[in-house]
């Protein structure tokens, strides 16, 4: 086994009907930008009734049709937002949780201890999270994943990775190993996976990967570390 290996994002999604929502940070090959990346899955008609949008810079989840909502708690949310030099990522609305705990000094694992995995019991979904830190014409990153200790809810355990950003090197945490009833929840730690230097490259692989029943909205972010200039990639199926 080659713990080394770096993956082809797409490769290791092609096949897999429900990985759930996924994101994935890193740094393309040529050293000069950062990817960031999220996406979300679904199999209900809740869950399928979603887009992306952008608003001044944040990307938020948002029905599709408003009169078809049936639970907004779980599946609306802002999904990434940047606090200063940081920008957050996650699956949910505990995006707020680490931008407020942040605003006042936490860390990014400290912001998450009020936290746990979400209430929709039997899958029991993890919260997957992650953070970019800039500082002076580079970054490092931090992931997080909580999940239930057992498939009653009764505890949670929480993982933290902390990373350096290495040149052509990212990694990819998701909410399900792949689909079930109930729904195995990732395990392990992130996925070593390659960032090209284009962003359209990127995008175009990664979306063409989902399973094109469940997919449902991609948002690719890469940031130039020079000159601090974003270039955004949204996807919906929902147009």
């Amino acid at each position: 086994m080659d713990i080394y290996k770096i993956n082809d994002v797409a490769k290791l999604i092609e096949g897999n009907s429900y990985v759930g929502r996924g994101i994935i940070i890193g740094k393309t090959a040529d050293g000069k930008k950062a990817c960031s990346a999220y996406f979300i899955m679904g199999r209900s008609a809740n869950s399928r009734n979603r887009v992306f949008t952008v608003e001044n810079g944040a990307v938020y989840t948002k029905p599709f049709d408003p009169s078809k909502v049936e639970d907004p708690s779980l599946i609306i949310y802002a999904a990434i937002r940047r606090l200063q030099n940081h920008l957050i990522v996650t699956n949910g609305d505990q995006t707020d949780t680490i931008y407020e705990g942040m605003e006042k000094g936490l860390s990014f694992a400290e912001s998450l201890t009020s936290r746990q995995f979400e209430p929709d019991a039997p899958n029991l979904t993890p919260r997957i999270s992650g953070v970019l830190h800039f500082d002076e014409g580079d970054f490092n990153y931090e992931m997080s994943i909580l999940k239930s200790a057992d498939p009653e809810g009764s505890a949670c355990n929480r993982y933290t990775f902390t990373y350096p950003s290495l040149n052509g090197l990212g990694h990819f945490i998701h909410t399900y190993v792949c689909d079930g009833n109930p729904i195995p929840t990732f395990v392990g730690e992130p996925e070593r996976v390659k960032i090209p230097n284009d962003i359209n490259e990127f995008s175009s692989s990664l979306w063409s990967a989902l399973d094109k029943d469940n997919k449902i909205s991609l948002f690719v972010r890469y940031t130039d570390l020079e000159t601090g200039k974003e270039e955004d990639i949204l996807i919906n199926k929902n147009v």
